[in-house]
This record gives C-alpha cells, sequence and structure tokens, in this order.
C-alpha cells in the first residue's frame, strides 16, 4: 500500500494510476472532504503535524510520501524510526522546505542562481541591496507558495516587519533563521523542468515547459517550451537531472527556472524546487505517455519509470480559478460538448475566488488555437466569459 499524507488534489491525482498499476491508495487527509478523501475510499483523517496520527498511518502503508512538502522533518524521521520507507527522504525534503538551505547546497553545486544573501537585520538588507541594486525579492525562509512568502521591496524599511519575525524562528542549528534575499532578476520568461528519480538511481526528464504566472500564481503551461534553444533545453535538463542526483531526491522533483533576457552564459537560473508532483506537470495526465503521477507512483515504489515522451506537438494546460459562482455542472456540460477534445480534470474542492479548483488540457499540433481554446475553458468555469 503507499501512503500518501495530505488529502489534496496532487493526491487525488495520483488514484487512478495507482487503479491502472494494480496498487492500493491510502490518505491521510486533512478532513472528510478533503479533495483526495472524496475519491480514494481508505482516507483517515490527520494533520500532518501529528506525530502520533501520521505514524499511526503509515504503519499500515508500504511505502509513504506527501502531496506538499510541509509535513515536519521530526514527523518523517518518526516514520521512518517505524520502519516504514519514506520519499523523498527528509534529508533531501529539506531543500524544498527550506529556501535558505535549497539556495546555499545549489550555491556550493555551482548550479545557477540569483545573487543571494541572508538577512537578520535591517543594515543587511541595505547591503545587499547597494550591492545588486533596488529593489530586491525578499522570501521567508520557510512556508511560501502561489506567490505568498515572497516580497518586493524598494528600501529596507520595508523588510522590518519580515526581519522582527524571522528573529524568533530558528534554525536547525537554533539560530535565528532570517529572511532570504535575491536579486530582482531580468529574465525572459519562467520555465520548469520535471524529474523522476527511483531509490535505484534511474532516472527520467519530461520536455521543458513553459509558465505563465500571473499575481504568483501559475495560470498556463505550454509543453514545450515555445522557441527555446536547444542548448538551453539542455543544460535545464542537465541540471535538474543533477539536482535530483546530488540531493538523491526520490519521486517527482519540479525545478522552476528564469529564462534570461540577456544573452550569454548561463540561460537560466534556478528559482525554486519542489520534491512532489508539481502543477507544472499536470499537462502529463493527457499529453504525455506516462503522467507525473505514475511516475511518482512508480518512483517511490522503485519500479521501473515509464516513456516520458508527449503525444502530441504541443499541449496546453490552464488552470481554473474559483469565481463568485459556485455552481460548475452546467458550465461542465457546456464545455464537454462545445469542445469535446478538451480534457476536464476538477478537484472537487468548494469553490473560492482565486483558489485552484482544477484545470484543463488540451493538445494538438496549432500552439495558438490550443492556448485559446485552454484560456476559453478556464475562464468560462470561473464565470469570466459566458459564451
Amino acid at each position: 500500500m503507499v501512503g500518501i499524507v495530505g488529502g489534496g488534489q496532487l493526491a487525488r491525482m495520483c488514484q487512478p494510476p495507482a487503479v491502472a498499476l494494480g496498487l492500493t491508495l491510502s490518505v491521510l487527509a486533512e478532513s472528510p472532504t478533503a479533495s483526495a478523501a472524496l475519491v480514494v475510499p481508505h482516507s483517515p483523517v490527520g494533520a500532518c503535524d501529528d506525530l502520533d496520527a501520521v505514524v499511526d498511518f503509515a504503519r499500515s502503508c508500504d511505502v509513504v510520501t506527501f502531496d506538499h512538502e510541509h509535513v515536519p522533518g521530526r514527523v518523517l524521521h518518526a516514520v521512518q524510526a517505524a520502519g516504514v520507507s519514506v520519499h523523498p527522504d527528509p534529508s533531501a525534503l529539506r531543500y524544498a522546505q527550506d529556501k535558505i538551505a535549497m539556495r546555499d547546497r545549489l550555491t556550493q553545486m555551482g548550479v545557477p542562481c540569483p545573487r543571494w544573501a541572508v538577512a537578520r537585520e535591517q543594515q543587511q538588507v541595505e547591503d545587499f541591496g547597494a550591492r545588486v541594486g533596488w529593489p530586491v525579492v525578499m522570501k521567508a525562509a520557510r512556508g511560501g507558495y502561489d506567490g505568498k512568502g515572497v516580497r518586493v521591496i524598494s528600501a529596507s524599511e520595508e523588510a522590518q516587519d519580515w526581519l522582527a519575525r524571522a528573529r524568533t524562528a530558528r534554525d536547525g542549528d537554533g539560530s535565528p533563521e532570517g529572511v532570504l534575499l535575491e536579486e530582482k532578476v531580468d529574465f525572459r520568461r519562467e520555465l520548469a523542468v520535471l524529474v523522476a528519480r527511483s531509490p535505484s538511481g534511474q532516472a527520467a526528464t519530461w520536455p521543458v515547459v513553459q509558465t505563465v504566472q500571473q499575481d504568483g500564481i501559475c495560470t498556463e503551461v505550454l509543453a514545450p517550451a515555445p522557441g527555446l534553444t536547444h542548448q538551453v533545453a539542455t543544460e535545464a535538463t542537465a541540471a535538474a537531472l543533477r539536482i535530483a542526483g546530488e540531493l538523491e531526491v526520490t519521486g517527482v522533483m519540479a525545478v522552476e527556472m528564469f529564462e534570461l533576457s540577456a544573452p550569454g552564459e548561463p540561460g537560466f537560473v534556478v528559482n525554486e524546487l519542489a520534491m512532489r508532483p508539481h502543477n507544472s506537470g499536470h499537462w502529463t495526465i493527457d499529453g504525455a505517455v506516462t503522467s507525473q503521477f505514475e511516475q511518482h507512483l512508480r518512483a517511490v515504489l522503485d519500479l521501473p519509470l515509464g516513456a516520458t515522451r508527449a503525444r502530441d506537438r504541443w499541449s496546453v494546460m490552464a488552470n481554473v480559478l474559483g469565481g463568485s459562482e459556485p455552481e460548475l455542472y452546467s458550465a461542465y456540460r457546456h464545455l464537454m460538448a462545445r469542445d469535446p477534445a478538451l480534457r476536464l480534470h476538477l478537484y472537487g474542492k468548494q469553490v473560492r475566488p482565486g483558489r485552484k479548483i482544477g484545470h484543463v488540457n488540451v493538445g494538438g499540433s496549432d500552439l495558438e488555437d490550443l492556448r485559446a481554446r485552454a484560456g476559453h475553458a478556464a475562464d468560462y468555469l470561473r464565470g469570466v466569459v459566458t459564451r
């Protein structure tokens, strides 16, 4: 049995490939109405930071993984101490949980990164801004996602409240945690490389994709990234494989990157790591021979990895964000009739404005047509358009 801690949409989307592979899936869900709990028959309720609940859940599983990075390390170590395999290992996961640790490790590896520093005092922020130029990007070391935990500042005074909070938090050595400062990168666009790696060391990647962000939330993914040079694609893929190997990641990992605007070396810098199936890979459900969700299950069980080639020349994924209209059924029927080739994936979540409640996939040979169709479907489900 494969156990997934966290009952969100990522765990939900592992259920169909689990059935196809003949696997039994179990989910430790935050509530009986969590996204995954609605489709996975065995979904006990428990919090991801409740050590006893997680360990009790894990004891019935052959392997444990998770659908987000917010499971505390002490909980995962306790699961391992109970004799249950955890993938990815907590020693790798810390680089997705702690942005300062991630930046430090990638810099040691020689992976291209934005210029960065750790600040615990306002003067350190002032010095960094003077060195790299204002504005600068300030990130919370832990807990940020979808634009949360990120702030662009134009003066050191704007960092005071975050610095005060960070001084009360402690890192693994018991020192004040601090905040991560990064230069504001002049980039052309955002890219993502999805890589899967098994405990035995087999690894596979999908085509490099372009991600489109609005207000810190991914709204669209284009696979493969249009117009990306062979050199940048090759180097970005090689960097992702190297990160997965040196950090000994198991399962699926997304390496989010900025493609640089100015010509020269390198052609990209790494922005973030996510050690789980990721929004940038949702297109693979319909657009690749093996989806990221099937591959994640294969990887954590150390099964041979599946083929990752694309099924179509282009695939487009558009995220569906919640709007003001909570009734989706009529919109769902309309889109199925209007565009039978469109693939709709809704997560069973309560609709709230701006919340990710699903996504749509479409594949074919005309990229602009695909973008228009996917974008229309997402807007229709949100209530932005009515025809």
